[in-house]
């Protein structure tokens, strides 16, 4: 759309806005074009309409004054503040600036001032007015003023600047949104919108930053309803097998799979009967068993001549998958890392490439151009957020219309199942495998660590095993966070060799020596960071000990705690905390202490820190999302996912009137480039 191409150009093509001005900007904005500085939305607003006199100004406030210059006072000694003494007809105020005032001041000069009011001895002050203008330009001090983002050097009144010039880019655009819906919500049009963010003549409201919001979710939505409708008519193979490798697998496995687990495998199945495409996504809480379901998905490949893959982001979690399933499988499984060298190497990639080897388990070497596959018909990718699109977008392509299967042990909240994973089909795992009693939580102060050595010291002499988890791997001196090598130190001293240290920083063999000894028990205690967070199964392990645990957030926490509980002994987790802890972070713990639900702390979870970036490129927020926010705009989410859904409903080519109205919307937020990407699972 030809309209649009001047917000698709680059700032310091903005009337008055110079290259050095516009690179600011673009730092500051996120991007470069000038598109990016109109969706660079205020994080606040200062509302300067109080326009008292002297003497009724409050301490505290913001006012904006009509005001004579009595008279200014330079000063006498170096580091002493700047000061103009001013008046109206009820009082005295200083303007004060501990540096060379920004403007020239004439006594009986009328001037209009606005900032915050203090008090510094018995008379009122306004410290670095934001706002000092001649009083016949008094219309020069906005009513409102937004707050934008800044960085260094660059000035709200370049921002202003900037934004009047762009927003008188912006085209009149058809409206795309029903207007019964804009009427119910009472939003103004999308450049009404922006005006109101970014100019406004009164604090804007909700309605306008929920509008984009909702334009945003919308064109998101729209974009995976596409690349969903797409993959149900997507040509695929259907894959059928008789279920006799799967019948051994679970007289193996020697117990019945759970409800949830079951009610999985169904939809899996008829995805892979099915002559097209499968991309489904398997969550399930920690503990869970997604391990036995990939099997049994793989399986049934296997028993109809075809190939699998299973995708690991760690050689830990990969060799751990391979141990299970060599133990349930009744066929052969190979095993492709980093690590797998010589006549063992060449014995995966010739079974491979053969056909002989139908199932195979690895991390990012699976993908590697040197390997081939025969006839890869199913690709299990775990913890995918751990890996990047591209690298997905390889696996899946080293077959011919390849199925995907994608897990994650993170229970994932609503908002996020429609804004993130909407593309893909849904399988949740409920329960937990028979056999296993719950986990009782406690929280401790730090203060108390003598007496928690002292009950660990007791467990272990009863034979029981421990982790021992700290936020850091070495002392810092911006926080007096234990290290886990120091944490290490201290214990091996009091419990000896019975201690064993793991974290991401250490030679890999070595950390991989000391998981391995802690899962045969050679060694009872392992002292570790966040590296056995996923992926480390050790089922004797019955207690979790977590340092400093209000440093961690709910998800992270309740996945640490899953790696206790695998057996069938009595499991414990210790919150330990420290002392000067905040009601809000108390509040999280004694949550997590209360329920083991994974998905109620999910939600919790997602509530507090956001959902992070769908690419695995910000921490927090709407994944993917620059205007929408989790707690002001996840009711909306659902609702442009139902918009969209009826859309593709009623047009399901994209080619009816709804769908050319809502054409610039998808090019605003640049959701054709998204469709390829989701395509890519």
């Amino acid at each position: 759309m030809d309209a649009l191409l001047p917000l698709f150009a680059p700032i310091e093509t903005l009337r008055g806005i110079g290259p050095a001005i516009a690179e600011k900007l673009a730092r500051a904005a996120g991007g470069a074009r000038v598109l990016d500085v109109l969706f660079h939305l205020p994080d606040g607003y200062i509302d300067r309409r109080n326009k008292p006199r002297v003497v009724d100004a409050l301490p505290g406030t913001v006012a904006t004054l009509a005001l004579e210059v009595v008279s200014q006072e330079a000063p006498s000694v170096k580091g002493r503040p700047w000061r103009v003494l001013c008046r109206d007809a009820s009082g005295f105020i200083e303007l004060v600036w501990f540096a060379r005032p920004p403007h020239v001041f004439a006594q009986g000069q009328r001037v209009v001032v606005s900032g915050k009011i203090d008090i510094f001895g018995d008379r009122k002050t306004m410290p670095k007015p934001d706002h000092v203008v001649p009083a016949e330009r008094e219309g020069g001090v906005p009513g409102v003023d937004p707050v934008w983002g800044l960085v260094a050097g660059l000035f709200p009144g370049q921002v202003r600047s900037a934004m009047r010039a762009a927003l008188a880019l912006v085209p009149d655009l058809p409206e795309w949104h029903d207007p019964a819906l804009l009427r119910r919500e009472g939003w103004p049009g999308f450049r009404e919108a922006l005006q109101a963010m970014h100019l406004p003549t009164e604090p804007p409201g909700d309605a306008p930053r929920a509008r984009l919001a909702y334009d945003e979710l919308l064109a998101h939505q729209v974009a995976m309803a596409w690349t969903r409708t797409r993959d149900r008519v997507r040509s695929g193979h259907a894959i059928l097998g008789d279920g006799h490798l799967r019948e051994v697998a679970l007289k193996r496995f020697g117990h019945a799979p759970t409800p949830s687990q079951d009610r999985a495998l169904a939809e899996i199945d008829t995805d892979l009967a099915a002559p097209r495409r499968m991309l489904r996504l398997l969550q399930g809480d920690v503990g869970s068993g997604k391990t036995l379901v990939a099997l049994l998905a793989m399986l049934r490949a296997a028993e109809a001549g075809r190939q699998s893959a299973l995708m690991a982001p760690t050689e830990v979690l990969a060799r751990q998958h391979h141990r299970v399933f060599s133990r349930l499988s009744p066929i052969p499984v190979g095993l492709l890392t980093g690590s797998v060298k010589g006549i063992d190497r060449r014995r995966v990639l010739n079974g491979l490439a053969s056909g002989r080897l139908q199932l195979v388990v690895g991390t990012h070497a699976l993908f590697q151009e040197a390997v081939e596959y025969r006839d890869l018909a199913l690709a299990v990718i775990d913890e995918q957020h751990r890996f990047g699109v591209a690298q997905r977008m390889t696996l899946g392509r080293k077959g011919l219309r390849t199925d995907v299967l994608v897990m994650t042990a993170t229970p994932i909240p609503r908002t996020l199942l429609l804004t993130q994973w909407g593309e893909m089909e849904v399988s949740r795992l409920m329960e937990k495998p028979a056999g296993r009693q719950p986990i009782r939580t406690t929280i401790h102060s730090l203060s108390t660590m003598a007496d928690v050595e002292d009950a660990i010291g007791r467990a272990l002499a009863r034979g029981e095993r421990v982790y021992w988890v700290c936020p850091m791997v070495s002392e810092s001196e911006l926080t007096d966070l234990a290290a886990a090598e120091a944490r290490y130190v201290h214990l091996a001293t009091r419990f000896g060799d019975a201690v064993a240290l793991a974290h991401g920083q250490m030679d890999g063999a070595d950390r991989d020596r000391a998981l391995a000894e802690f899962a045969e028990g050679s060694r009872r205690m392992l002292v570790a960071t966040t590296v056995i967070e996923v992926g480390v199964d050790v089922p004797e392990a019955s207690i979790m000990v977590i340092e400093h645990a209000e440093r961690f957030g709910l998800a992270q926490l309740h996945q640490l705690r899953g790696r206790v509980g695998r057996g069938a002994a009595q499991s414990y987790c210790l919150l330990l905390h420290d002392d000067g802890l905040s009601e809000t972070m108390r509040r999280r713990l004694t949550l997590l202490r209360d329920t083991e639900d994974g998905f109620l702390i999910a939600d919790e979870d997602f509530r507090l820190r956001g959902g992070g970036d769908l690419l695995g490129k910000r921490q927090s927020g709407l994944p993917g999302y620059r205007l929408a926010d989790p707690e002001l705009h996840g009711r909306l989410v659902e609702v442009a996912a139902r918009d969209a859904a009826l859309l593709l409903h009623r047009e399901p080519k994209l080619d009816g009137p709804r769908a050319s109205a809502l054409e610039p919307l998808m090019q605003l937020f640049g959701r054709g480039e998204a469709v390829r990407t989701l395509e890519a699972g």
